[in-house]
């Protein structure tokens, strides 16, 4: 029986590997861009041959979306637990916009904090991501957020009942652009390096800063439908 039981080193070799072959991908990624990044460039950073790619990952996109995945999948879950907890200790009520908030930004500003999950670097290889044309990995974002955004638009719809759902999901959309610039935009970056200690130690802090500006967006006046729906500078078309 002992001469069967495999040695620790060896059982743990598939966890390593594969973990050397996402952080020099999330690298490279990161600096280069998914379509200027070649497998070849990633299988010489992490020190293994192509095969070890293609047996943990499959191909360059499934690899690019395991990279996202490590990341993306606790960072998300993270926000919809707090969310939770938040929910419940409110009661009944409806949650303030506010509170909603800090669920979102805690969590990712908590990932930006921790070079062990990505920190930083991260953050800026999800900008990226979302400024790529590939259509996979538009697809794929959809996708990885769905089950989160659909959780806080409904907190959110909770909190502001007069806001018709499909200018909701515009509004949300717009408060996941600004919270992705602020993590990962190399301006916000400096100005964040700027801030005291305290401040860049305090979740809460940080969170006031930008709270006022993304609660004003939340709860702006409705547009109005007609100027909005009316071309702009277009010529009238000739009647045949």
């Amino acid at each position: 029986m002992v001469g069967s039981v495999i040695p620790l080193a060896q059982t743990r070799r598939p966890v390593v590997t594969k973990d050397r072959i996402l952080d020099a991908a999330e690298s490279l990624f990161m600096e280069h861009g998914f379509e200027a990044t070649s497998l070849r460039s990633i299988t010489a950073a992490a020190g293994v041959n192509l095969a070890a790619v293609n047996y943990h990952f499959g191909s360059k996109e499934e690899l690019f979306q395991a990279v996202l995945t490590r990341r993306l999948d606790p960072m998300n879950q993270e926000r919809v637990d707090l969310l939770s907890r938040l929910e419940h200790d409110a009661g009944p009520a409806p949650l303030p916009c506010d509170r909603i908030l800090s669920a979102m930004f805690i969590p990712a500003l908590r990932l930006a904090r921790d070079p062990e999950r990505g920190g930083k670097d991260f953050l800026r290889l999800l900008g990226r991501a979302y400024a790529d044309p590939a259509p996979f990995i538009r697809r794929f974002l959809a996708e990885q957020y769905a089950t989160m955004i659909a959780r806080f638009k409904a907190a959110f719809g909770r909190a502001l009942p007069d806001l018709p759902a499909k200018e909701l999901s515009w509004r949300l959309h717009f408060i996941m652009g600004a919270l992705s610039y602020t993590l990962a935009g190399t301006d916000a970056l400096r100005l964040i390096a700027e801030l005291t200690p305290a401040e860049t130690g305090n979740d809460e802090v940080l969170l006031q800063r930008l709270a006022p500006f993304l609660l004003a967006g939340l709860q702006s006046p409705l547009p109005e439908v007609a100027d909005t729906a009316r071309p702009v500078d277009v010529e009238p078309r000739p009647r045949s």
